[in-house]
């Protein structure tokens, strides 16, 4: 079984790298950590970067995990291929690129691309946001589905990944504590749901409701308090259609034994407890 250590990074490609900047900066709050050419890394806590926008077409993307070492690496490699996957050895220089030590890469079977990496970088420099959004982190990703029930195994049976609550269909999956990191919603393609930052109270959602929405930001989703999770919670559009959200006080789940899975529906009951409605399509029973 390949065990997951942590959500690490998520790479979008963008035919506007000035305007993913631009919207990174000052709306998302990220700092740029680096650039290199054609691509700008953003850190949103501790790590060097956990979001790098890139030169390139916006379907292309990618989500790493960390695994704990080279040897688990290479078991992962090999659990992949025999599974009939087709997995990409990194070279140092793809490795370099992504601040990481080593890496492999493969697309799970809806055909999303994941890395999967050893010893990704830690800035010695703390996270300094460009506005005041309380980020106290990247959290987690909703990943598209086009078999909710096959991608769940995937996750759960390759991967350590349990299952902590579902609505409807849709899986949301933790590897540690924290009751979801990877949450997969149906859908008729492959791609990135939608990009999770942590925020540290649900003032600082309430805040960055009035900011983004004073700015014309469309606000997707919210201000609401998801049942599943308890995370108060804001979802919005960023370049190229992509869905961020902010969240503050997930849940965690501390006893495997006693804690047991619940059902809710596939409606926005299911989603929020205070009565947001998504304008999500993936959200969208």
């Amino acid at each position: 079984m390949i065990k997951l250590e942590d959500v690490c990074y998520v790479r979008l490609g963008t035919p506007d790298l000035e305007g993913a900047e631009f919207f990174a900066n000052d709306y998302l709050g990220l700092e740029v950590e680096d650039r290199t050419k054609g691509a700008i890394y953003f850190k949103s806590d501790e790590r060097l970067h956990t979001l790098c926008y890139f030169e390139g077409d916006p379907s292309d993307q990618a989500v790493a995990f960390v695994v704990a070492s080279d040897t688990e690496l290479d078991q992962a490699a090999a659990s992949l291929e025999r599974l009939q996957h087709r997995v990409h050895i990194g070279t140092p220089e793809e490795a370099s690129l992504r601040k990481v030590k080593s890496f492999i890469a493969f697309d799970d079977p809806t055909g999303n691309r994941i890395e999967l990496v050893v010893r990704p970088e830690t800035s010695g420099r703390r996270y300094h946001g460009t506005r005041d959004a309380g980020i106290t982190g990247f959290s987690h990703v909703g990943l598209c589905t086009t078999d909710p029930a096959r991608d769940e195994a995937f996750w759960t049976e390759v991967c350590n990944a349990r299952v902590s609550d579902r609505i409807g269909d849709a899986p949301l999956l933790r590897i540690d504590e924290v009751h979801h990191t990877i949450a997969l919603f149906a859908s008729n393609k492959a791609g990135i749901q939608h990009i999770n930052h942590q925020v540290a109270t649900a003032d600082d959602v309430q805040r960055s409701f009035n900011f983004l929405r004073e700015r014309n930001v469309p606000i997707v989703f919210g201000p609401g308090r998801h049942v599943t999770s308890t995370a108060k919670f804001l979802y919005f559009e960023g370049p190229n259609g992509m869905v961020f959200e902010y969240s503050s006080g997930v849940s965690e789940i501390a006893d495997e034994l006693l804690y047991r899975e619940r059902q809710f529906p596939a409606d926005p009951t299911g989603f929020c407890g205070w009565g947001a409605k998504p304008d999500i399509k993936e959200f969208r029973s």
